[in-house]
């Protein structure tokens, strides 16, 4: 699954015709639809970070509940599940048949199940008379069921039969509801599924663990005129003898598979169709009348499966592969076997309306999922424990594959900006928490769906790959996928298939790294020798709060490599870092060369130089003669050392000016990233307008360089750049821009000049933050007229640029509006917040009036966090992180817990931050404003 900001043997089937007198809803215990989902008062307990020179953060965290997995008497084999949705009533009628291993004898069964009505149970043993259960008794907490029997279910096969009865919900979440319009304009609705991580018992009772395997024989009894998906290939689709209007659609039995894997959909699609090199039929599912928009998402489907079959030697196991946009999606994809399910803005891509930025997000998502296929679909986690293994490998590996199908797009360096610095700092907070992190009651799980998970997983997998060699790497993932394909496996299973492909110690060296919080940062001092370069290179704890000084002794086992200026391509040595301090020598280096450690940025950790050191290395950014990815690292480093108060924020400013001539894409947008940042902070002095015309000096240079229009030989990158630029200058009122951006905006809005889909979110964003009422009422008119939702999109994420305070209650209402799906809310309200200071307020007030609809709405899932993540995170004074902790005490979201508390911790951060640096920036940025001709 990507998040967005984001995935058993023959005996018995349903094969025959159900009656309709099964499915009758005129039993009034039928229509019982009750909500199970209950939250609990949550019991908190206060940590309080002390230690003397650093930040005091105090966090909530929950007491965990208790909770016990299923038990193991009986176990399924194979279900045969007959499912029927009302598309009118939003109500579904179920049929299970599931084959099953009695192997302990018991007197009940106990499955998972949530909002779920079951109608009649009983058991058929193997040769033997049918058993019907006594008693339903749901435990709603735990999300279970346990069907009583009135005698002793014996050991061996038999036959569990369920009717049962749920709702097609809104809370994009199990079986659930889309809404879409057809091209007439009439509203209708899909019924479709995300069951990761334990949602499956929303749409059917059954083992919901991803350790409990099985076969699937899936029907569905849908209008005729509806399509109908499924994980496996149609095998029979007829008409129900009892109702002409409706079909009967049976699919394939699928492979041995966990439950959050099952899917099926069904509504109105387009699809456009190609076959892969190696034979497997993909299609892209798209809205009525938008094929064509799929085009893009299939040729790269049909490039990436047989890519990963080379990679892991190992062929993709089903006939075909469905990629399918969904209107209504909380994630940003979900790996479905067979059927995986995306946001409209992940896999459509229309060739004249969709921006540059949108093509590299599908093609990265597109690779995230079928990677899933082979990793962690062949072979499965056996515990959410090990959810990591999965996301952490698939957004690693989906880089590998883009860049292997648009090497033109830097995709590497890309992954630095944004994934690896994201870890980092994520990671370097008291209320981070280790990759693998025990999970038990399913309400944990939602929680590590984070940066820690996906993007610091993909990061230590990376430096991993790099420790190993590719070679080595792929030989260890051929091992692992054939050895436990069909199968689940954990962490250690992987380190040991690596361990004998490389006979490397992976296992010691990557505990380090998933199993304890945190990461290193890397002091490096240096002395010339002669010839020879002796450094000094020891390790600590890296902390937001800066210099770590607890009693715990952290250590990670660090491969180091470094390079020097004579070959910044080329690694001149590499020493594994297992212990506090160690000194090496690297030979042949000129006094008047520069060292630099972790070339590409690939080591997960922090580097702090001695002085001198970082004086030599200033000038490889000037000069471009360090790597991009290696000047973005080194500005991104200062940047953090800055925050956590290690050195002055005027030294980093000081840096960032030596970068007026960077070319690079990426470099620049981290460094628009931590400016950002920076004049977030900024925002709540009187000296705001500085920090703006700082940007302006630093931007205009690459500003004009690029112009508004593409040049001939340009490629995607330079899309990307100029994107970014235009915007970074129109925010910051750089007056050519903003007249341009309007005139363009004009021409636009006229129909005379239609702007470049490359174009509209700068040019948007600079108008709407310059603009009045008439503007926004221009720009919510484009919205609607949109029929894009990438459009769509890109205009609800910028509307919280407006200024006047009456505007920006509008923005907040239009968010909970019919205007807008409820995925995107977020994206509007954080767009709010994340403006201006009376934004940040007017959002957080917005959040809090709205809080019942909104926690309603995403029912505790990774939402949640993400909307209170951006409506907090930007404050700066320490009183907001006491109102935040205690408005979430007395409104407990238990699946957004960590978050509340690294919201808080940030909020101290940056007021500690700002007290700390305001003056010395004020002073920095009153000087350099010399004469207009000593200006950058």
């Amino acid at each position: 699954m990507l998040l967005g900001l984001g995935r058993r043997i023959l005996l018995s089937s349903v094969t025959g015709v159900i009656p309709k007198t099964q499915f009758a809803l005129s039993n009034p215990a039928r229509l019982r639809f009750v909500t199970r989902l209950t939250v609990k008062p949550v019991i908190y307990r206060t940590v309080t970070a002390s230690t003397s020179n650093r930040t005091q953060v105090s966090s909530t965290m929950p007491e965990k509940r208790p909770f016990e997995r299923l038990p193991t008497d009986v176990s399924p084999v194979n279900y045969g599940l007959s499912l029927k949705p009302d598309l009118i009533d939003f109500t579904f009628e179920g049929k299970l048949e599931a084959t099953v291993e009695v192997t302990h004898t018991t007197n009940q069964i106990v499955m998972n199940c949530a909002d779920i009505d079951i109608i009649t149970a009983s058991f058929v043993p193997e040769g033997g008379e049918e058993i019907n259960a006594t008693g339903f008794n749901y435990q709603n907490e735990d999300e279970k069921v346990t069907l009583s029997f009135p005698s002793a279910l014996q050991k061996g096969s038999g036959t569990l039969k369920i009717d049962f009865v749920g709702e097609l919900n809104d809370k994009m979440k199990g079986f659930y509801r889309s809404k879409y319009a057809i091209p007439s304009g009439e509203i209708r609705y899909a019924a479709v599924t995300q069951f990761e991580a334990t949602d499956a018992r929303r749409a059917f009772p059954c083992w919901d663990e991803p350790a409990i395997k099985a076969t699937f024989d899936i029907t569905l009894i849908v209008p005729k005129d509806r399509t109908a998906l499924s994980n496996m290939n149609v095998i029979d689709r007829k008409p129900c003898p009892d109702d002409e209007n409706l079909f009967e659609v049976k699919f394939a039995r699928t492979p041995i598979m966990s439950t959050y894997l099952v899917a099926f959909v069904v509504g109105e699609y387009d699809y456009v169709e190609t076959k892969s090199s190696d034979g497997v039929i993909v299609r892209v599912y798209t809205p009525i009348g938008k094929g064509e928009q799929g085009r893009f998402a299939l040729e790269v489907a049909a490039k990436t499966l047989p890519f990963y079959k080379d990679y892991f030697n190992v062929p993709y196991p089903l006939p075909k592969i469905d990629l399918i946009a969904i209107a209504d999606f909380a994630a940003g994809a979900m790996e479905n076997w067979g059927l995986v399910t995306y946001r409209e803005t992940a896999l459509l891509i229309d060739p004249k309306n969709s921006c540059s930025s949108s093509r590299q997000w599908v093609a990265l998502v597109v690779g995230h999922e079928l990677a899933h296929q082979w990793f962690g679909n062949l072979v499965t986690m056996e515990w959410w424990t090990h959810l990591w293994l999965n996301e952490g490998f698939a957004s690693w590996i989906e880089y590998l594959c883009v860049d292997h199908c648009f090497p033109e797009y830097d995709i590497w360096t890309q992954f630095v900006s944004a994934d690896y610095t994201r870890a980092l700092d994520l990671d370097a907070l008291d209320n981070s928490h280790p990759i693998e992190v025990n999970v038990g009651h399913p309400s944990e799980v939602d929680e590590i769906f984070d940066a820690i998970s996906y993007s610091k997983g993909a990061s230590v997998i990376r430096m991993l790959h790099d420790y190993i060699g590719d070679e080595d790497f792929r030989k260890g993932m051929n091992v692992y996928l054939l050895k436990f394909q069909n199968k689940n496996a954990s962490t250690e299973d992987l380190w040991d298939c690596l361990e004998q492909s490389s006979g490397k110690p992976i296992a010691a060296v990557m505990n380090s790294w998933t199993k304890q919080m945190g990461f290193p940062i890397i002091l490096v001092e240096q002395e010339q020798q002669g010839d020879d370069r002796v450094l000094k290179l020891s390790q600590k704890k890296f902390c937001a709060s800066g210099p770590y000084s607890g009693d715990e002794c952290h250590k990670w086992m660090v491969p180091i490599s470094i390079c020097t200026s004579d070959a910044p391509t080329c690694i001149k040595m590499n020493v594994l870092l297992d212990c506090a301090e160690v000194t090496i020598t690297v030979k042949n280096v000129a006094p008047d060369q520069w060292v630099k450690i972790n070339p590409g940025t690939v080591g997960f950790y922090r580097i702090q130089y001695s002085s001198t050191m970082l004086e030599s290395l200033i000038p490889g950014i000037r000069d471009l003669t360090l790597l991009p990815v290696d000047r973005l690292g080194l500005q991104n480093d200062l940047f953090s050392l800055a925050r956590a108060g290690m050195i002055s924020t005027v030294e980093v400013l000081k840096v960032m000016e030596a970068f007026v001539n960077e070319p690079n894409y990426t470099v620049w947008s981290d460094l628009s990233c931590n400016l950002g940042i920076l004049s977030t902070l900024l925002a709540n002095t009187d000296y705001h307008e500085e920090i703006q015309e700082f940007i302006r000096d630093l931007f205009t240079p690459i500003g004009q360089k690029l112009g508004w229009d593409t040049k001939p030989g340009e490629g995607h990158l330079d899309a990307l750049l100029r994107g970014l630029v235009l915007g970074k200058l129109g925010k910051a009122g750089h007056k050519p821009t903003l007249e341009e951006a309007r005139r363009r905006f004009r021409e636009h809005v006229d129909g005379k000049q239609i702007l470049p889909a490359d174009l509209r979110s700068p040019v948007y964003l600079t108008v709407l933050k310059h603009g009045d009422s008439a503007t926004l009422d221009t720009m919510l008119k484009l919205h609607k007229q949109a029929d894009m939702q990438e459009e769509r999109n890109r205009i609800e994420r910028v509307l919280g640029a407006i200024a006047a305070p009456d505007l920006i209650q509008k923005v907040l209402s239009f968010a909970l509006s019919e205007e807008v799906r409820p995925q995107d809310t977020v994206s509007v309200i954080g767009g709010v917040a994340g403006s201006s200071k009376h934004g940040r307020k007017a959002a957080w007030k917005f959040v809090r009036d709205n809080w019942e609809e909104l926690h309603n709405r995403y029912q505790g899932g990774f939402l949640l966090s993400r909307l209170i993540k951006l409506s907090v995170d930007g404050f700066a004074v320490e009183k907001m992180a006491a109102e935040v902790k205690s408005f979430f005490e007395s409104h407990p979201a238990p699946a957004a817990e960590r978050t509340v508390q690294q919201c808080c911790e940030n909020i101290l951060l940056n007021a500690a931050w700002l007290k700390r640096d305001s003056e010395l920036i004020h002073e920095y940025l009153l000087q350099r404003k010399g004469p207009p001709a000593a200006k950058v």
